[in-house]
């Protein structure tokens, strides 16, 4: 799992540094992954922690909402997206029906309609967590994700070497080569 500091997290939710203190270590709202070792060292963050972090700063700047409530719905949400990957996260939403009731579905689907709730669309933060981390976006992707580079099987055949000219009246000494 690949984490970055806190600089890039700052950059990447658009939270100031005190915002992001207070959320991750006073109020413990949503902990870091890597919590600091010692004074002046980094928090270090997954993409998934980034992702709840910036779905937190949209319920608090769009919709209003108080986040100590919602202390449940971000620990929840970090849960789940452990065993999520990023590319099946693509056109989904974050569907808020209440306290403790929430689940991701799929954008304009009956499962996100079906109810009153508070839709977050994923894509918006997703594309900048593609960005931020050197994700894929699932554009670049046809078919199934390579999980080991490629690399050719086969022994290629070696070119045969050119021997040097030699010098007319030139000496050639042989090697003889031992079994």
């Amino acid at each position: 799992m690949r984490l970055v500091p806190k600089r890039q997290t700052l950059e990447l939710t658009g939270l100031s540094p005190a915002k992001l203190r207070e959320w991750t270590s006073r109020r413990a709202l949503i902990p870091a992954d890597v919590p600091p070792k010692k004074q002046g060292s980094s928090a270090q963050f997954s993409w998934q922690t980034i992702l709840v972090l910036r779905l937190a700063v949209t319920l608090k700047d769009r919709f209003r909402l108080e986040l100590q409530a919602h202390r449940a719905l971000f620990a929840g949400l970090r849960h789940s997206l452990k065993g999520r990957s990023f590319i099946a996260l693509w056109d989904q939403a974050l569907v808020l029906r209440g306290p403790g009731d929430w689940v991701f579905a799929e954008v304009g689907s009956a499962e996100a309609l079906q109810d009153d709730a508070v839709i977050v669309r994923l894509n918006p933060h997703l594309e900048v967590l593609a960005t931020g981390f050197a994700l894929p976006r699932p554009s670049e992707t046809a078919g199934q994700l390579d999980l080991f580079p490629a690399v050719p099987v086969g022994r290629q055949r070696a070119e045969p070497r050119q021997k040097a000219p030699v010098a007319e009246g030139a000496v050639v000494k042989s090697r003889k080569r031992s079994a």
